[in-house]
């Protein structure tokens, strides 16, 4: 990011502004002496035009008292539109509130007439050496928001890269699981697109889908391995996981929020029967709502330990229909089928080293 150049050197173009010609002249003389270029204007009106016409201008020098515009509301519109110019404000009234109120402003300086013309140049280099000190701030803060933003990247970079590592403990630990993150994960982005989500809400959704499942290391393998259907205490204990993995992911995607809702809230219900906060409706995240079809979807058409035989793409399809409105949200199952009917979203098949194994 680069600023114009505004130091003592005296290189820097003034713009003058006070509706009295005697004052004007005064002013330009000793900035001409300097060796800075000086422009004139007579009222606050003409002053904006000359910046203007003239953007790279270092300091404008104002009176406060004038018609049409007053040299406080000029100071505003400089502030609002040339954030890089500095105001010295001039007035013939010696009142210490305008003054601070013109400084909280954002003014420079402040002059009360009379002035000495060398009292004036003096200041003319103070207002320039701050606005240098100013602008040689807002580089360096500019370059620390760069270099933070560059390490936001790498450790973004770096979680993204030690996903397949966890996706592999999970599968190495449940090899029913092996491929479904990824199938949801895309199953999700196809219906997320659907609903017009763009971005980083739509990186967050593929995100979300490819970890959902992550707390499941935290599930003992005689239960995710078990090949009957599960008690009713078994199953309890596989449905901490979405809570469990939460608490992994969170420290880690601080600024993934839309992806940490998906691992927490991808088993809510629409009807509020779901877990584990039994949430309901428009109170579930809507990525978690998303990511909960494309779960279903994935889990009825790919086998499971205690149920080897799966359902055709077409019976999957009629299940989410029927479930509209209890476990699904309707709004999501009408995005889910529209992608279906413009092919935007088709079955995913098992590779074959995945066929025939998968975990909801």
């Amino acid at each position: 990011m680069s600023f114009p150049p505004a130091s003592s050197d005296y290189a820097s173009t003034i713009l003058v502004v006070d509706d009295d010609q005697p004052v004007r002249l005064a002013l330009a003389q000793v900035i001409t002496k300097m060796g800075c270029l000086c422009i004139e204007a007579a009222s606050g009106v003409q002053a904006l035009a000359e910046l203007a016409k003239h953007p790279d201008t270092a300091l404008v020098i104002t009176d406060v008292r004038m018609e049409q515009m007053d040299g406080i509301e000029l100071l505003t519109r400089i502030r609002s539109h040339w954030p890089n110019v500095a105001v010295m404000m001039v007035t013939g009234v010696d009142n210490t509130k305008i003054a601070v109120h013109c400084l909280s402003a954002g003014a420079i300086d402040y002059l009360t007439k009379p002035f000495q013309l060398d009292e004036v140049r003096v200041r003319i280099v103070q207002a320039l050496d701050k606005r240098r000190i100013m602008l040689e701030h807002r580089i360096y803060q500019e370059a620390l928001k760069e270099r933070a933003l560059l390490q936001a990247r790498r450790v973004e970079r770096f979680f993204m890269e030690s996903l397949p590592s966890l996706a592999d403990a999970l599968e190495d630990k449940d090899p029913f699981s092996r491929g479904h993150s990824i199938r949801v994960s895309q199953y999700a982005a196809v219906i997320a697109g659907e609903l017009h989500m763009t971005g980083d809400t739509l990186r967050q959704v593929e995100l979300g889908g490819h970890v959902h499942d992550v707390g499941k290391l935290g599930v003992r393998e005689s239960v995710l391995h078990k090949p009957d259907k599960l008690t009713d205490e078994e199953y309890a204990h596989v449905m901490t996981y979405p809570m469990l993995g939460w608490r992994i992911l969170e420290p880690l995607m601080e600024d993934a929020p839309i992806a940490l809702s998906i691992v927490r809230s991808h088993h809510e219900r629409f009807d509020g029967t779901g877990k584990p906060d039994g949430l309901s409706g428009d109170a579930i995240p809507l990525a978690a709502r998303i990511t909960a079809v494309a779960d279903a979807l994935d889990a009825m058409t790919s086998a499971r330990s205690f149920r080897p035989d799966v359902m055709s793409f077409d019976e999957a399809v009629r299940e989410v229909v029927r479930c509209s409105g209890t476990q699904f949200d309707p709004a999501v199952v009408v995005a889910f089928l529209s992608a279906i009917k413009g092919g935007r979203l088709q079955l995913i098949p098992a590779s074959p080293i995945d066929a025939g194994v998968n975990g909801a």
